[in-house]
């Protein structure tokens, strides 16, 4: 267990979890030790947590002067250990009252940050204080769990300004999105991981100026993730999007059946949304209400073209491709719903995966832009050109399955053992559809307007080219072209698929 000396002598302990580039992890309570962090989900997996200990919780020492506890005073803290480390700017994550003290380091320290993710966080520092309105609108959607009835009068206490130990625990439920074995385990450890003493002085008199703190942050420069869950009565997604709202460069993002440590409730969920928050490659937008992450390259002033992978795919299959296109297009690449590190909804078919499409294209202001899909992004393309003439500028099918059923059926699959990048009920509700398709998507092919090229893989592939080529014609003047790849054309063969997209006048 490493320790540093923070600046007045302290000795303060961290913990090393993972590989990577660090990411600084503070934790809550107030005055908790880091240890209910645990490994953030797994986030782990890509970045080396650094767990503070604050002073006089966990491992670290007590010191000598007790009004250090305050939060204004342990930015010191923060900071001494950024140099201890010998880092010149960090990635900082901070949760619950932590999204206070983070947020004093960020204005005190603006140039010192590569970026801020706060989870769940507190909101004294910026002075928006808590609305029991919320609150209760937040408990409400608990009514039908079986301990609500149990827990609420508690939690009414608890809103009346009394606060006690016996009732914090009544009301503990209603922190998480899931009062299972694991919740009950994490929550019984609270009383014992958080220093009283330190946590009463943390919130002392002249411990926040929230005007100033505001006034900073407004130019802060560095981007900023605000995640908070759809069930958290104590940072209720209002009060979250009002303190993103306060950051130039922000994400606010709210994950859905979560309470108050979401990754505890979906530790998937929560790890997609963080590693593509730090991923500089990654962006993400609200699409249709849906979180969907994208990469980028090129000009922003070049034509645009989008690129929508096949199933269990995601946007990092195109990056051979996009670099080269990149060089006269401005271009996008996505990553479906259930898919790569957008948001796993759970509930998939060709018409959401179209509807995600859509979504994205407005999100972006891109009408008019070149769409290219490979097999379900290209199902998602051309049920959507049918849908929306105009919205399309050109269109690109790679190996879109045609929408006629599949002979023979696909027979039931089981999910396999190892860790996967897509959500598996993909795969079984696709399979239904493939099996029995929507007759519309057949009828409505002549309604497309956008000129299409379609591209089969020649008898490699999986996709009957008959049927690929019986499309192509019921499409108003679109060109039918083989490359014989399989079914990944573009990842076989990128440099013909190229050559393919050149003569159809896209790069």
């Amino acid at each position: 267990m490493p320790t540093f000396h923070s600046y007045d002598g302290t000795e303060l302990a961290y913990h090393l979890k993972g590989e990577g580039a660090p990411l600084i992890c503070l934790p809550g309570g107030a005055m908790r030790a880091s240890a209910y962090l645990g490994d953030l989900g797994g986030l782990c997996a890509t970045r080396q947590l650094v767990l503070l200990d604050l002073r006089g919780t966990g491992d670290s020492a007590e010191p000598d002067d007790t009004s250090t506890y305050r939060c204004d005073r342990l930015v010191d803290d923060v900071e001494a250990l950024r140099v201890h480390l010998g880092l010149e700017r960090i990635d900082l994550l901070a949760h619950s009252a932590a999204g206070d003290l983070a947020s004093l380091y960020a204005a005190r320290h603006p140039q010192a940050l590569r970026s801020l993710i706060l989870v769940a966080p507190g909101t004294q520092a910026t002075g928006f204080a808590f609305v029991e309105r919320e609150a209760r609108e937040a408990a409400a959607l608990r009514s039908a769990e079986p301990w609500y009835e149990q827990a609420l009068p508690a939690l009414e206490e608890i809103w009346a300004g009394r606060i006690t130990a016996e009732l914090r625990a009544a009301a503990r439920p209603f922190l998480y999105g899931r009062w299972d074995a694991a919740a009950q385990a994490h929550a019984s450890l609270s009383a014992q991981q958080i220093n009283s003493i330190a946590a009463q002085a943390y919130y002392g008199q002249g411990a926040f100026d929230p005007a100033g703190t505001v006034a900073a942050l407004r130019e802060f420069p560095a981007p900023v993730l605000v995640l908070t869950g759809a069930y958290d009565g104590l940072t209720t997604p209002d009060r979250a999007a009002e303190l993103a709202a306060l950051f130039p460069e922000s994400e606010f993002a709210v994950q859905r059946g979560a309470g108050h440590f979401p990754w505890l409730d979906d530790p998937g969920a929560f790890v997609r949304t963080v590693t593509a928050f730090l991923d500089p490659d990654v962006r993400s937008v609200q699409a249709g209400g849906i979180r969907l992450a994208y990469r980028v390259w090129g000009d922003p002033g070049a034509p645009p073209v989008v690129l929508a992978h096949g199933r269990c795919g995601s946007s990092t299959t195109w990056t051979a491709v996009a670099e080269q296109l990149a060089a006269a297009h401005r271009v996008y690449a996505f990553d479906f719903r259930g898919h790569g590190l957008s948001d796993w909804t759970g509930r998939y078919s060709f018409e959401l995966f179209r509807d995600d499409l859509h979504a994205f294209l407005e999100a972006r202001n891109l009408s008019g832009a070149t769409v290219v899909g490979h097999s379900m992004g290209g199902a998602a393309a051309y049920l959507l050109a049918e849908r929306q003439p105009g919205l399309i500028g050109r269109l690109v099918l790679e190996e879109a399955p045609p929408p006629f059923p599949l002979d023979p059926p696909r027979a039931p699959v089981e999910r396999p053992e190892e860790e996967l990048g897509f959500d598996w009920p993909v795969v079984p509700a696709t399979d239904a559809q493939l099996n029995e398709p929507d007759p519309a998507g057949r009828e409505r092919l002549g309604e497309i307007t956008a000129p299409t090229l379609v591209i089969g893989g020649g008898p490699g592939s999986q996709i009957d080219q008959e049927d690929l080529a019986w499309m192509a014609r019921q499409i108003p003047g679109a060109r039918h072209i083989t490359i014989e790849a399989g079914h990944l054309v573009h990842t076989e063969r990128p440099e013909e698929f190229l050559t393919a997209l050149r003569s159809f006048g896209v790069g």
